[in-house]
């Protein structure tokens, strides 16, 4: 049974995205906040990731800058994982802007990440969220004994108990 480090990304930046009007996933390039990164190299100085094998990250510039970064200091070859993705607030990828896209969010949690019975949301439910993150963790759960995944809160949060996690703060977690 390996053991995870479930690392969220560090803080992103998202002045660009909004001042040139992207939509969806279009927010997903954003960086991470220059001011922030060194949360990121501390992160990747953690004594626990050095007997890792591996970096499993989230296709979203966030979480593979966040990973390059724990790659550069732990040498690790960076593999990525579409379906580690952070939760999708629009299935259609079309939300206009962050106001929508935190509208979906709050009815999200308002019905604990269920749709109402007889109704259908554009975000995806707690449960498609749960499935497509383990199928990730699956892959790699019997060919490794350490994996560090880069990806975001609430995709980790849909398996495991990790509480509020910070910016570029590490979980650590296995799975049976």
């Amino acid at each position: 049974m390996a053991t995870f480090y479930l690392i969220r990304h560090g803080k992103p930046d998202y002045t660009y995205g909004d001042t040139h009007g992207f939509i969806g996933q279009g927010h997903d390039f954003a960086p991470l906040k220059q001011d922030r990164i060194k949360e990121v190299i501390e992160t990747s100085k953690d004594v626990r990731l050095k007997n890792a094998q591996i970096i499993v990250a989230s296709p979203y510039t966030r979480a593979l800058q966040t990973a390059s970064i724990i790659s550069k200091e732990t040498g690790l070859e960076i593999v990525v994982e579409p379906d580690i993705r952070e939760w999708q607030p629009d299935l259609t990828y079309q939300y206009k802007n962050s106001d929508e896209m935190k509208g979906y969010y709050k009815d999200y949690i308002e019905n604990n990440g269920v749709y109402p019975i007889n109704e259908k949301r554009k975000w995806e439910t707690k449960e498609q969220l749960k499935n497509r993150v383990m199928s990730v963790i699956e892959k790699y759960k019997e060919k490794y004994d350490t994996v560090i995944v880069v990806a975001h809160k609430m995709a980790f949060q849909s398996i495991c108990n990790c509480g509020d996690m910070k910016p570029a703060e590490i979980f650590e977690a296995t799975f049976k």
